[in-house]
């Protein structure tokens, strides 16, 4: 066993200085990933700075109908409150389809953000990985990739990002608040995640030391539906083989508002801006959803094992595209 500090941060100041005084030390919320990571011997924290019990756990809306979801929102808490499941169907919908009820009432709105990839190969100390340890190789390319990704990833690393969560936002435009030494930014959660290039160890654009303090969502548009669908090998606990999150306005059968966000087929959840940009403007029929995720999808790279996740993410879109913005029936 290998030993580390443990510190309980009581403000957001008390953690970003403990973590400073420290380093090689990591944030912990509600553990659900670090803490098996750290039984896997794959994350080795010299020191944990425990940041559940920060002021951070309420979800206030703003003036503008704008909502901020403090870091430390149980996924439970989020997925049932009553202001996301009038306005954002989608976020509650994408938190009920990840993991089960247990782990829901522990895990963090932050902690969700930044879990690691569940790739077998990156778990394993004793396999080569470039995410865990830069240089080694990725052993997943030649080895066994059914679940891994097709789009965006690169020579260095095919892993997927497991969050159902990160994909629901990423559709509704949300922002991602962090706290560091220089204060406090927003960052757009579709571009938080980032693809891995040649720097597969580096998960996210977090700077060293920041905090995720809070998750913007900005005010729903009347109109708006949404929609989140997953695909997986059981029913319940386990991770998107592929998702799709869709947020879309159809008025007079025109598209006026698109947004697509697919989960499980690339390292980050993949923000589908090319069948975004087919759809807005265009007639909402099924040959109009189907030309738009087909150009999206066209990009993908599958590699021998994969391929069926093409298909599979693109019936899944389709189908909550034609749900949420194909003829309604009458009221």
């Amino acid at each position: 066993m290998k030993p580390f500090t443990y510190l309980r941060a009581r403000t957001v100041e008390e953690a970003l200085a403990a973590h400073a005084e420290r380093p090689g030390s990591s944030y912990l919320g509600g553990g659900t990933n670090l803490v098996d990571l750290m039984k896997l011997g794959v994350s080795r924290p010299a020191a944990l700075i425990d940041v559940s019990a920060l002021p951070l756990d309420t979800v206030e809306e703003s003036p503008d109908g704008s909502l901020r979801v403090g870091a430390t929102v149980r996924n439970s808490d989020l997925a049932a409150h009553p202001l996301v499941r009038d306005r954002h169907p989608v976020l509650s919908e994408a938190l009920l389809a990840g993991a089960s009820g247990q782990l829901r009432n522990v895990a963090t709105t932050g902690g969700n953000l930044l879990q690691r990839t569940r790739c077998t190969y990156f778990q394993d100390p004793d396999k080569p990985c470039n995410k865990r340890e830069p240089g080694t190789g990725c052993a997943a390319r030649d080895g066994v990739h059914r679940d891994h990704a097709v789009l965006g990833h690169s020579a260095h690393c095919i892993a997927t990002h497991p969050s159902d969560m990160a994909v629901a936002l990423a559709a509704l435009d949300a922002q991602v608040e962090l706290s560091g030494a220089d204060g406090r930014r927003t960052v757009p959660v579709a571009g938080f995640h980032r693809l891995p290039g040649d720097r597969p160890d580096l998960d996210t654009e977090i700077r060293p030391g920041e905090l995720i303090t809070a998750v913007l969502l900005p005010p729903h548009a009347a109109g708006r539906r949404s929609a989140y669908r997953k695909a997986r090998d059981r029913a319940s606990y386990a991770f998107a083989l592929a998702s799709v999150a869709v947020v879309v306005d159809v008025e007079d059968s025109v598209v006026r508002h698109a947004r697509i966000a697919f989960g499980g087929i690339a390292p980050r959840p993949w923000r589908a801006l090319r069948a975004e940009r087919a759809l807005e403007g265009g007639p909402s029929t099924d040959a109009a959803f189907t030309a738009a995720v087909d150009a999206e999808l066209s990009a993908a790279e599958p590699l021998r094992d994969n391929k069926y996740k093409v298909r599979l993410a693109h019936n899944l879109a389709c189908d909550v595209l034609r749900r949420l913005a194909g003829p309604q029936p009458p009221a």
